[in-house]
C-alpha cells in the first residue's frame, strides 16, 4: 500500500503571527517555523496503517518555500520513507484552489492508494483542501475522522457530528482527513534523525509537474485591502445616576447588540 501524507510548515502557534501590510501574506520570519501539529497526527495515522499492512510505503508531501527543507526532513525523522517537497517562487501566496491542483499533480505521479491530511491547518484554517484534492484525483473522500481503520481495499472511520458519532467508509483509493482526536505523532529519536539524512527527498518545481499556473490571476485569492489591527480603545463607562439601565439599553441598540 502506498500512502501519501500532506505535511505543512506553519508559524509556531506559540509565537507571533503577523501579516505583511504590503502583500497581505504571513510574515514567515516573525516566529519559528514548525510542522503543523495536525499534519504530524496525520503522519502518525499513516505510520500506524503502514505497520499494520506489511510492504506499505509512506510518502510525506509538502508545498512550501525552499527554506522549509528542515520541516520536511522532520517528517522523514518521524518515520516517513520518503518525501516530496514542491518549491517554486511562482507559488508564493497560492490560494487553496492552486494548492490543491499542484499537490494533486505531485501525488498523482506516485500512484497512491491512500492520501491522509489534517482537517484544518493552524495558519490558513481553510478546511476545504482535502475535498478539493479528492476532486482533482478522482478519489473518494472521507473527512473529519476522529477514528480510522484501513484494510487492503477500504477505509472506515468515525466522524463526530452535532447528532452524535457517524460511521463512514470508502473504497481505496481515497483521501481522508483526520481531527485532533487522533493521537499525537511519535517523537523522532536519534536513530530516526540520522536515518532521515539518507532518505529520498525529491524537490519539484511547477515545470517538473507540468502544471500551468497563470501568474497574473492564479497564485492567490483576490486581496482588496489589508490593514493593521487598530489599538484597543477604552470602553464606555456608564455612571449610574438613576438612568444606568436606559444608558445601557441605548448603548446596546446603537452597537446592534440587541
Amino acid at each position: 500500500m502506498k500512502i501519501f501524507v500532506l505535511v505543512k510548515e506553519v508559524p509556531d502557534t506559540y509565537g507571533d503571527r503577523t501579516l505583511s501590510l504590503a502583500t497581505g501574506l504571513a510574515e514567515r520570519g516573525a516566529s519559528d517555523a514548525v510542522l503543523d501539529e495536525i499534519t504530524e497526527r496525520a503522519l502518525e495515522v499513516a505510520l500506524v496503517t503502514a505497520a499494520a499492512n506489511p510492504g506499505s510505503e509512506v510518502v510525506a508531501v509538502s508545498m512550501a518555500p525552499e527554506t522549509a527543507t528542515a520541516s520536511v526532513r522532520r517528517a522523514l525523522a518521524i518515520g516517513a520513507d520518503s518525501a516530496v517537497h514542491i518549491a517554486d517562487e511562482a507559488l508564493r501566496g497560492a490560494d487553496l484552489g492552486v494548492t490543491a491542483k499542484v499537490l494533486a499533480a505531485a501525488i498523482r505521479r506516485g500512484a497512491p492508494d491512500l492520501v491522509i491530511t489534517g482537517n484544518l491547518s493552524t495558519d490558513g484554517s481553510g478546511g476545504v483542501l482535502p475535498a478539493m484534492l479528492a476532486e482533482h484525483l478522482g478519489f473518494a473522500q472521507v473527512t473529519a475522522l476522529s477514528a480510522v481503520q484501513v484494510s487492503a481495499d477500504a477505509v472506515t472511520g468515525t466522524r463526530a457530528t452535532d447528532f452524535g458519532a457517524q460511521e463512514a467508509s470508502a473504497p481505496l483509493p481515497a483521501v481522508i482527513s483526520i481531527t485532533e482526536a487522533l493521537p499525537d505523532a511519535r517523537f523522532p529519536n536519534f536513530k530516526g534523525i540520522m536515518a532521515a539524512k539518507k532518505k529520498p527527498l525529491e524537490v519539484l518545481s511547477l515545470a517538473d509537474l507540468d502544471v500551468d499556473i497563470d501568474p497574473a490571476v492564479a497564485p492567490q485569492a483576490i486581496l482588496t485591502a489589508v490593514a493593521e489591527k487598530p489599538a484597543r480603545a477604552a470602553g464606555v463607562k456608564i455612571t449610574d445616576e438613576g438612568d444606568a439601565g436606559t444608558q445601557l439599553v441605548e448603548f446596546l441598540v446603537q452597537n446592534r447588540l440587541v
